[in-house]
């Protein structure tokens, strides 16, 4: 065994993995320009850039689901045959995506034997299965008992580490991980951790993505950092910090940015008491004012997203009131709660916020329909283009026109596109929930100040996010959910140790115990 200067140590300093000069074109756009890229036994690997950087094409290359226009992938000294996702399996290189793919009908050991089954004369032998994935699971750090649970009845925490048990199970040489944390909250993030260092002691090569700067230190040996299809530099993790990881992914220095906060008026536009519903969200009290933005946290199961989509109309209130602008709100639907001045940027941008095969345009007018038509009839296409260039500009789109379809864009700016969709009728409160997640760290900060210049101009938002510094960053006032109510309240910059014992259940937590100046917020600077 080796060791580097910070103390991790690793099996073997020659590569396990090595893909050389690959080169990947998209019609014009090149994606990767001759990238090298190695990976050694026992070691966590950081691949990191922004949106459109390469990453995930190379990924993809490694996996066997792109076939690369020239490059060569070599596994433990031998060729592997590209564009075939059996040999990149049958080579022990297994791929986790951010999003679980997994069967929630059925049990844990039922989904890490699909399609491997073990059977005598055609039957299954399910309490062999079941035993094995018990075993498995407890090799890794999980709970053994989990093999008899339905995966649908997990929390997504739990089933994002199953999916990486799914892949140990089988013999794998080099794990993927693309954003695994992306979907987690902090208590699962440690657990995930674990796993991910457990496999790195039994010899397996971790490549972890991730946009989230300040977990590659705690995680990862090396970090790899791209941009622009081509490699910059691989670099031990002790020689990084973030900010100098940030500057290396857009290519320059990057400038410390604040945004004046005005005082938050005393007016109330939004009063919620006694809101319960959902599976989660059992008694939930809040007011927010004119101005103000409140953030929300919780653990997975906490009630935090039941409230969001409550507050937008997706799913029905079973007790309480909710007030905007001193009117009582019925809210049986998105379009009750649009009617009443609700906006909602979705979580899962993929599957609830874009049509990605659809114009920018058309994303943005999507749900204005009424508001883009004419006496209630033909549909203004010239106020509809005009509205889009507005919020282009204004939420810093980069795209080339209105027409452009919206898959062709970064992560970020989809993102801040299903955000110019909310603004178009100016809502009284804009709902935010995750409004970062898989975003890259440019994008991030722009999204962070586009809120808060919305704040300046008199917006309220209601920020829900397992970002604690996102949280921190953004909240004027943050309320903390606990078993689907409101265990506390506190000013906007508490510490994290005190969020996350508030989110755990403790009753008696001072706000100012390791109270920390929250992290420089950093941005590409002025254009």
């Amino acid at each position: 065994m080796t060791s580097d200067s910070a103390g991790r140590t690793s099996s073997n300093l020659e590569p396990m993995l090595r893909a050389t000069d690959v080169a990947k074109r998209y019609g014009g756009v090149r994606a990767l320009r001759g990238v090298d890229f190695e990976i050694r036994a026992g070691e966590v690997h950081g691949l990191v850039g922004e949106n459109g950087a390469g990453k995930s094409t190379l990924i993809k290359v490694l996996a066997g689901a792109e076939t690369p226009d020239t490059g060569t992938v070599t596994v433990d000294g031998k060729t592997l045959r590209l564009g075939d996702t059996q040999a990149s399996l049958a080579a022990g290189i297994s791929t986790v995506y951010q999003e679980p793919h997994l069967f929630g009908e059925l049990t844990v050991a039922e989904n890490i034997f699909v399609g491997r089954e073990l059977t005598t004369r055609g039957r299954v032998r399910w309490a062999e299965q079941r035993e094995q994935v018990a075993q498995l699971l407890e090799q890794i750090g999980l709970d053994p008992n989990l093999a008899r649970r339905n995966v649908a009845d997990l929390p997504v925490g739990e089933q994002q580490l199953i999916s990486i048990a799914k892949a140990f199970a089988t013999e794998v040489k080099i794990l993927i991980l693309d954003e695994p944390s992306a979907i987690l909250a902090d208590r699962d993030i440690d657990t995930l951790f674990e796993v991910v260092r457990r496999m790195r002691a039994s010899g397996v090569g971790v490549i972890y993505i991730s946009h989230r700067l300040d977990e590659l230190g705690q995680i990862t040996d090396r970090i790899t950092v791209m941009r622009d299809g081509s490699v910059v530099t691989t670099r031990p993790t002790h020689e990084l910090n973030p900010r100098k990881i940030a500057e290396l992914m857009v290519g320059h220095e990057l400038e410390r940015l604040s945004v004046e906060r005005k005082t938050v008026s005393e007016e109330v536009v939004l009063d919620i008491h006694g809101l319960a519903a959902g599976k989660s969200m059992k008694d939930v009290s809040l007011q927010l004012r004119k101005g103000e933005i409140l953030g929300v946290y919780g653990l997975i199961g906490s009630g935090t997203s039941d409230l969001a989509r409550a507050m937008f109309g997706i799913v029905p209130s079973t007790a309480g009131e909710i007030k905007v602008n001193g009117t009582t709100a019925v809210l049986r639907s998105p379009a009750d709660a649009a009617a009443a001045g609700f906006a909602m940027v979705p979580g899962n941008r993929k599957s609830e916020g874009v049509f990605l095969n659809k114009s920018l345009a058309f994303n943005i007018s999507a749900s204005h329909l009424r508001y883009f038509s004419k006496a209630g009839l033909a549909f203004d296409a010239k106020r509809e283009r005009a509205t889009t260039l507005e919020l282009m500009k204004k939420l810093r789109v980069k795209a080339p026109a209105p027409e452009t379809r919206i898959g062709a864009l970064s992560g970020g700016n989809q993102q801040k596109v299903v955000m110019a969709r909310q603004l178009v009728e100016s809502p009284s409160v804009l709902i935010l929930e995750e409004p970062t997640q898989g975003v890259d760290v440019g994008a991030k900060d722009e999204i962070h100040r586009l809120v808060l210049e919305l704040a300046a101009e008199g917006t309220s938002s209601v920020v829900i996010s397992t970002d604690l510094e996102e949280i921190r960053t953004l909240s004027d006032r943050i309320i903390v959910l606990h078993q689907g109510r409101v265990g506390h309240e506190f000013p906007g910059d508490t510490s994290t140790a005190a969020l996350l014992a508030a989110a755990s259940g403790a009753t008696d937590v001072d706000a100012d115990a390791d109270r920390a100046i929250p992290a420089p917020r950093i941005t590409e600077g002025e254009s």
